[in-house]
């Protein structure tokens, strides 16, 4: 996994407002997540960073929703993305609206993400396109100073890579708001060419799976081998069935 650290600082928008067409931008994102919110359960939902804290999760199933972050009006923790001051394992779902997009470390924020989630817990992930017209308007040395072509975009596949490093099972991932000047992202063209869509949105899980045998497997293995020692002799070899 090629590492994407940048040393140059870039100032992340406090809100939604702070960014051209950013209420579109927004709309986009609380439409398109609608229908994953009421299938998220647990005690506590994470919402990192202004942007995230800017979005409408009243229709999420976790009641107890914590926005965190350095800057913003409606955060309830300020605290360093790098270093949540929450637990292991303490929170069941997290939202990265676009933080990854304004951040100088993507992996030490998603190992950080990793960390405070619990196993099967859910990470909601929105990024600008590169692949997409914001893309090609990085491409303008005189557009690339503003929002929000100063953010740094990834492509799905990046992201995909960096959640599989992590064990993360992607469930669903797509793409909204192909025209951003267009308060509905230009419909027809979102419907039949997602791709090119300006806003990245990925659903995750986080997975843990089991690397060695259980205890438990391990002394009903050897009790099985035992059992069939003294009859090794006849058969000249002991075969253990293959789900032991």
């Amino acid at each position: 996994m090629k590492h994407v650290q940048n040393t140059k600082s870039i100032v992340a928008p406090a809100s939604w407002d702070e960014i051209p067409r950013g209420a579109y931008y927004r709309q986009a994102l609380e439409q398109g997540l609608k229908f994953w919110w009421p299938k998220l359960f647990g005690f506590h939902l994470l919402k990192i960073g202004a942007l995230s804290a800017d979005l409408d999760t009243r229709s999420c199933a976790i009641s107890h929703q914590i926005n965190v972050g350095l800057e913003g009006e409606q955060l309830q923790v300020v605290a360093d993305p790098y270093q949540l001051p929450f637990a292991n394992k303490f929170a069941d779902a997290c939202l990265l609206a676009h933080t990854l997009s304004y951040t100088n470390d993507p992996h030490r924020l998603l190992r950080e993400v990793d960390r405070v989630l619990i196993d099967d817990g859910w990470l909601v992930i929105t990024t600008f396109n590169p692949v997409s017209i914001l893309g090609l308007g990085k491409l303008c040395p005189v557009l690339f100073r503003c929002q929000p072509f100063r953010s740094r975009m990834y492509t799905q596949m990046q992201i995909l890579d960096w959640l599989e490093v992590l064990n993360f099972e992607v469930l669903n991932r797509t793409h909204l708001q192909v025209l951003p000047w267009r308060r509905q992202g230009g419909w027809l063209l979102s419907t039949h060419f997602p791709a090119i869509g300006c806003l990245s949105v990925i659903i995750a899980r986080k997975r843990t799976f089991p690397l060695n045998l259980t205890p438990l497997k391990k002394v009903i293995r050897r009790d099985y081998a035992a059992q069939l020692a003294p009859h090794s002799t006849l058969s000249g070899s002991c075969h253990l069935p293959e789900n032991y």
